[in-house]
């Protein structure tokens, strides 16, 4: 290999900036991960887009917090330092739903979450809040220094939100951290933008995509001085008298999300006002295409040994960003956008091609996915709308399915000559593979690792609509036309379905109800969740409420441990069955199982 092929890490220590001639860095990303530099990671990601720009960008990776020494060891950067918790939250990655604490980490070495050993009560790799303490050991090391957050901790805790394991609402972190910005999303415009205002010692104001935090003087002087529209939000002191206001708050964030809308959302906090600036268009196919190709090693960095998320996604690919699905217990939209950017197959080849000459390398590509990977190639007849709301209550009808593209995609990457497997491991939408029958017979005869993945997350019609989930007749649909291709293909195909408990709404009797319907379905399942109230949800706003999102009337949440514990035992009890053998009464074809599927979604 020629030397300049070799791709080296961004360097994680200060031994290894003076390897590279630096005096200085620009900037550093500071993350409660162990560094991986894989796109799959958020700060590799954003540490090559700024490295092609030029900029000297440096990685601290899960710094000791009870000291500031390693918040010091590059010494103080030239533009700023920029912070995020990890690919999770931080307290989703150190805590169970119901508030217990992990013995595991997928982002640490070896998935120990400690530094040490739990055994000699050593503290978490990873602290609770992790972005709010990292900001104040920065404050501490160095005095006047921009400090901006960014990541999926702190885009969804951008306004008021709630804390499930204080188990009370909190202030934007933002507001609680005192750092300079808020980058919420995926945030690649946003930071290239403020390393370029921080190059040129210009002023941080009216970013798209940010969060600023403002004194009530400042915003006084703010709001005289720009002519824009905005939308206050209910305030600290408002949803803290009327808590039904949390989840009017949630749905207006989550509406002006939807629209890609130029209304700037203000909200006051305790002592501090936020002001989010509007998102940024998405990416194009091209940016999206080029950031994705930059230079990684797609490995650990040496310094931070046999990551567990690292092995599963190493010979990965994403395909697909954002998701128009618009469940109430997912983040994934809020965070990534409802707008599909799909990558060109001439990248995706490309990429793969490298993953392919990888030393490593056994031939399987174990993932063509994103968010929902059979979104990939889908666009709006009408260009867009203010809802991008694509799949409830059925498909829309102006959503236009690419299914040659994904088809075309599999078949292109599965004929390099050194790839032996092709998996499609990211989630996939049931009501989209029923609308592209050749796409969902090939994922079947070639493209499915073990059991297929499915998650219809609930069987009742009650907790589906509350989900903002397809309806259950189309997972039977699902499975019928599923089995039927197995047949015809003489495969055994099993299905695993993922499901969530104790969501809001959800009683013992419903729980109840669906376990009796997944075995009268043949259904054996693997594993299940319960629901967990994170930041930047409805399912999450309904939790705090007790009130549905559509018609904010009264439901039942199960917030007690008891009750909880109620609707696990139920599904446990599921899970230690045989597991089932799925016997048809008779045979069909898959031809007669997808004209009777298309002749009952027209009469619906």
């Amino acid at each position: 290999m020629n030397t300049d092929d070799i791709v080296l890490p961004l360097p994680a220590s200060k031994k290894e900036c003076v390897a590279r001639g630096w005096s200085e860095v620009d900037i550093v990303l500071i993350t409660g991960d162990a560094y991986v530099d894989h796109p799959s990671f958020g700060v590799a990601l954003i540490g090559r887009l700024l490295e092609s720009r030029g900029y000297r960008v440096a990685i601290l990776a899960q710094p000791r917090y009870n000291v500031n020494d390693d918040f010091r060891q590059f010494g103080r950067p030239r533009l700023f330092f920029g912070i995020t918790g990890g690919n999770l939250d931080s307290i989703v990655a150190n805590y169970t739903g119901n508030g217990k604490v992990r013995d595991t980490d997928a982002y640490s070495p070896h998935g120990n979450p400690w530094f040490g050993s739990k055994k000699e009560k050593m503290s978490r790799r990873r602290p609770d809040r992790a972005s709010m303490l990292y900001t104040n050991l920065v404050r501490s090391a160095f005095k006047e220094i921009p400090v901006i957050l960014g990541g999926i901790e702190a885009s969804l805790r951008r306004f008021i939100h709630y804390d499930y394991k204080q188990k009370k609402l909190r202030a934007s972190l933002l507001s609680d951290a005192k750092a300079d910005l808020i980058v919420y999303g995926m945030g690649e415009q946003a930071i290239l933008e403020i390393a370029e205002r921080l190059d040129k010692k210009r002023n941080l104001n009216n970013i798209a995509g940010t969060c600023e935090r403002l004194t009530e003087q400042n915003l006084l002087a703010w709001l005289s001085e720009e002519n824009q529209k905005n939308i206050r939000l209910p305030s600290w002191q408002e949803i803290s008298v009327k808590k039904e206001l949390f989840l009017r708050a949630e749905k207006e964030i989550d509406s002006q999300a939807r629209s890609y809308a130029d209304r700037i959302l203000i909200q006051k906090q305790q002592n501090s006002w936020i002001i989010q600036h509007p998102q940024p268009p998405k990416l194009s196919t091209k940016e999206m295409d080029a950031l994705y190709e930059l230079p990684f090693t797609r490995c650990e960095h040496p310094a931070f040994p046999n990551v567990p998320a690292a092995r599963m996604i190493q010979h990965s690919l994403t395909i697909v960003r954002g998701c128009s699905g618009n469940c109430s217990f997912c983040a994934i939209t809020r965070h990534q956008g409802p707008a599909i950017t799909s990558r060109s197959q001439d990248s995706l080849y490309r990429e793969a091609k490298r993953i392919s000459s990888m030393n490593n390398f056994t031939g399987t590509i174990t993932d063509l996915g994103g968010p929902t990977a059979n979104l990939y190639g889908v666009s709006c007849r009408i260009g867009s709308c203010k809802n991008h709301d694509c799949l409830f209550p059925k498909v829309c009808k102006n959503l236009q399915i690419d299914e040659n593209s994904f088809l075309s995609l599999l078949h292109r990457i599965s004929a390099i000559s050194s790839v032996k497997n092709v998996f499609v491991s990211s989630g996939l939408r049931l009501e989209l593979l029923l609308k592209t029958p050749k796409l969902f017979k090939e994922i079947i005869r070639a493209h499915t690792p073990g059991a297929m993945k499915i998650a219809p997350e609930h069987t009742e019609p009650e907790i589906l609509a509350i989900m903002h989930k397809e309806s259950h007749a189309q997972l039977e649909r699902f499975l019928t036309i599923g089995r039927a291709f197995g047949q015809e293909l003489k495969k055994e195909i099993h299905f695993s379905p993922y499901i969530i408990s104790s969501h809001p709404g959800c009683r013992k009797s419903h729980t109840a109800n669906m376990a009796r319907t997944l075995k009268k379905l043949g259904l054996h399942l693997r594993q299940f969740q319960d629901f967990t109230p994170t930041p930047g949800t409805l399912a999450t706003a309904m939790y705090v409420t007790g009130l549905h999102r559509d018609t904010e009337t009264k439901i039942f949440v199960a917030r007690k441990q008891s009750e909880r514990m109620q609707q696990r035992q139920i599904l446990e009890q599921l899970l230690r069955t045989k597991k089932p053998t799925h016997r048809p009464r008779q045979k069909i074809s898959s031809k007669k199982s997808i004209r009777s599927s298309r002749q009952h979604n027209r009469k619906v």
